[in-house]
């Protein structure tokens, strides 16, 4: 940038004063001055290095005072725990990649600011920050100072809400209207009219038609500039590149042959493009949207609560959840609303909000928000605000369980790479061999390889086939996290299963206790404990026992994949596994044993016979195809029975969460495709995370785990065959698109290389190539899904 005093080294606009100096550097403002010395004191000069910076003018020592009212500014905050506080804002002057860079970098300019994440399709910013070293608005004054105010109205202070983006809409509204009026205005072309007669009309029908293109080039397909500029700045090439070429060559030679009276041009085409392309991304927008459990809240979410009424706990959906119900939440699980304590010990794990581990203590009376985890006995809380399900799903996509990178990408973009390779040789090796006839014919033969090979329809064929299998796929109560994990499942061949909770029921076990006889008041004492837990096995037992009770208990700690021990009137109960009781024999078990030690005495053992999942015999024979494993916590008193369908190799029993998570590790480094991992979430968060695709299954608990790729209602794991084959026909449809969108390329690659294609070729072929992949793949999708598996 050019830093002299004719411009402010900072914004870029014209210098009409000298005082604001800083070195050789010459500012417009104070404000300038000021982010400038912020920027450079903190290393962070770099910014300038791509664009310019925004201008603060304001004065901001009391326009944000307001802010110093926690009574507001606590409504405003997303989440606030003893330390860390969460606001997220919209900024509308966030406009490109380097805004993004610098507003990520807020850490590096206040060290109380843990973290910034900037959402640039939606304009926003989420931070975090510890509220006791830096308030909200020292947080607020800081992004104006740099630029970025944020937007606070009042509605956002007494409701939180994020107004609609309705600049898609607006754009395809743009867009639609330059593309109807062109097409009008290019009737006397289509039809081939007499030119002597409508000369003046064609001009005058030419030039209306280039000044409706701009804003359709240029505000309609910003985006596609943009994203083709971000990703070769990246050094990647991305599907918008060849679509950015595409659309300056049209608008180019358009008026070029307008001007030189050599031609029609192709606005038509242009405006045509940009509108069938928006529609496609707004297609691919609203299926996203709808499918981020943001329908409505009648809608299935395989999340449940026990909400307590009149001393007895019921299984409800959270959606039915209301404002001053009393909700029980066990040890592990995640709480699904703000809520205040009423009774019990919370220790409240909110890294699945802020990524910070550690535990924080709250007290009768105290506010707990949703996302956080229990940890320790079950806790009574009221609620305070009903659920929010968009807060569940931006709590699954947050950057915490973000999976390492994969070599699988997006199957567009695999193919756009060599698309764009072969477009542009094709193009060159065109206009050499037209060159020696005529260099005006080189240069319209490779325009017109841009324009006709534009790959519109290759841009909507994966957007459209997938986005409706996900919406299939929703409506079958498998909810995925994005469309990606479509492609994943689609390459799976390995197939690991939990077996407790997963392939078997949680709510219908065969239960005896075997040893010395159990009196009600140890039987009390065992609900007591057991009740903590949300553990298939303990909720059973509690379920068996049938005993509500309001027993305190104390010191309760519950080990994973190994037992829960607690006291209670004064005796030390030990409830779980052999080992965690004391027992160290190692005798074969015909079933599922749960042990119970009070005090120093061991007492007997529950006796546990699994009832699997109806339909599961099928299930496993139509799974024969995929290599199938099966991890379990348990002891192998069943295997001979899982012998029917898992090999003997496949069985591993006694396994730890991180034993699971070392297994799939191992699977991974053997197989070269993708593995699926299906669980519960309780046991194996772990395995399920570092799986290529987790799916969680889903019965009557609140076992939601942020860290899977998908959610799957229990009644529908027998469904899994379908889902899978459902997947790799999704990919076959996207093929077949793809292919459908080369036949239409090659047809209108005729004509350009031959340098005869005309604005009435390339007005049909390019909508209706776009059209085409539509219908088809809307049509193969649903046929796809309607086929019995």
């Amino acid at each position: 940038m050019n830093k002299t005093s004719s411009y402010c080294s900072h914004c870029g606009e014209p210098n009409k004063s000298s005082h604001f100096k800083n070195g050789n550097s010459y500012f417009c403002c104070e404000g300038c001055q000021a982010v400038y010395e912020i920027l450079k004191g903190n290393n962070l000069s770099s910014y300038y290095d791509e664009t310019h910076g925004l201008s603060p003018k304001d004065n901001f020592k009391e326009k944000f005072a307001f802010l110093s009212n926690t009574s507001i500014s606590d409504k405003l905050i997303d989440f606030k725990d003893d330390d860390i506080s969460i606001v997220t804002f919209t900024i509308s002057k966030i406009h490109c990649s380097s805004c993004i860079w610098l507003l990520e970098q807020l850490y590096k300019i206040n060290e109380y600011i843990s973290s910034s994440q900037v959402n640039f399709l939606k304009k926003t910013i989420r931070i975090v920050f510890h509220h006791h070293k830096v308030n909200l608005r020292e947080v607020v004054e800081l992004l104006a100072k740099l630029g970025y105010e944020p937007t606070i109205r009042m509605q956002e202070i007494e409701k939180k809400t994020s107004k609609k983006d309705r600049s898609s809409a607006y754009k395809i509204g743009v867009a639609g209207f330059c593309f109807g009026n062109i097409m009008l205005f290019s009737l006397p072309n289509y039809f081939q009219m007499d030119r002597f007669i409508f000369n003046d009309f064609y001009h005058f029908f030419g030039y209306i038609s280039l000044i409706l293109s701009i804003p359709a080039l240029f505000y309609s397909g910003s985006y596609y500039f943009k994203s083709a500029f971000t990703g070769l700045k990246a050094k990647f090439i991305n599907i918008d590149v060849p679509i950015a070429l595409g659309m300056i060559a049209l608008f180019l030679r358009s008026t070029f042959e307008l001007i030189s009276e050599t031609g029609e041009g192709y606005f038509d085409s242009l405006s045509g493009l940009v509108f069938f392309l928006l529609l496609g991304k707004y297609f691919q927008k609203v299926t996203y949207q709808s499918l981020s459990f943001e329908r409505d809240y009648k809608s299935y979410f395989p999340l449940a609560a026990s909400r307590i009424e009149n001393g007895h706990e019921k299984s409800i959906p959270i959606t039915d959840i209301k404002v001053n119900d009393i909700i029980l939440i066990r040890n592990q699980e995640i709480i699904p609303v703000d809520c205040m304590l009423q009774k019990g010990r919370a220790n409240i794990d909110n890294s699945f909000v802020t990524g910070e581990s550690k535990t924080i203590h709250k007290t009768k009376g105290d506010t707990i928000y949703a996302g956080g985890k229990q940890v320790g006995e079950s806790i009574e809380v009221k609620v305070i605000k009903t659920i929010s399900q968009s807060y569940l799903t931006q709590l699954w996509n947050h950057s915490t369980f973000k999976k390492a990178s994969s070599s699988i990408h997006t199957i567009t973009d695999k193919i756009s790479k060599y698309f764009t390779i072969i477009i542009l040789t094709l193009s060159a090796i065109s206009a050499t061999y037209w060159w020696r006839e005529s260099p005006g014919i080189a240069i319209n033969v490779f325009t017109s390889v841009l324009i006709i090979a534009c790959p519109c329809a290759l841009a909507l064929s994966a957007p459209f086939t997938l986005g409706n299998i996900l919406r299939i796929f929703g409506k079958q109560k498998l909810y995925l996290k994005n469309a990606e994990v479509i492609e994943k499942m689609a390459g799976v061949k390995q197939l690991v299963f939990d077996k407790t909770g997963t392939i078997t029921q949680t709510n219908n076990e065969d239960i005896h206790f075997i040893g010395d006889p159990l009196n009600i008041e140890e039987k009390k004492q065992l609900a007591a404990v057991v009740r903590h837990s949300s553990h298939p096995l303990s909720k059973a037992i509690y379920q068996w026992l049938a005993i509500n009770t309001s027993i305190k208990t104390h010191q309760f700690e519950e080990k994973t994949g190994q037992g829960i021990s607690a006291v209670v009137n004064e005796k030390k109960l030990k409830i779980g596994s052999k080992k965690f009781v004391g027992i160290e024999d190692k005798i074969h078990e015909k079933e599922s044993q749960v042990w119970v030690r009070i005090d120093t005495r061991i007492r007997g053992y529950f006796s546990l016979k699994n009832k699997y999942r109806a339909g599961l015999k099928k299930l496993m024979n139509q799974l024969k195809p995929y290599a199938l494993f099966l991890l379990s916590g348990d002891n192998n008193s069943e295997a001979n029975t899982l012998m029917k369908w898992f090999s003997k190799d496949n069985l591993l029993f006694e396994k730890s969460p991180k034993d699971k998570l070392n297994f799939i590790q191992d699977l991974q480094k053997k197989y070269p495709h993708p593995t699926m991992m299906i669980g519960d979430g309780l046991n194996d968060a772990g395995a399920l995370k570092q799986a290529n695709v987790g799916i969680a299954v889903s019965d009557d608990v609140n076992a939601f785990t942020p860290a899977c790729d998908g959610i799957l209602d229990a009644a529908q794991l027998t469904r899994l065959p379908y889902f899978l084959t459902l997947a790799k026909q999704s990919i076959i449809i996207i093929i077949i698109s793809f292919i459908i969108s080369f036949l239409y390329n090659t047809v209108g690659l005729y004509f350009a290389i031959s340098g005869s294609l005309s604005p009435l070729i390339a007005a049909i072929l390019m909508p209706l190539s776009s059209i085409t992949v539509v219908v088809f793949v809307t049509l193969a999708t649903y046929i796809a899904s309607r086929t019995k598996v």
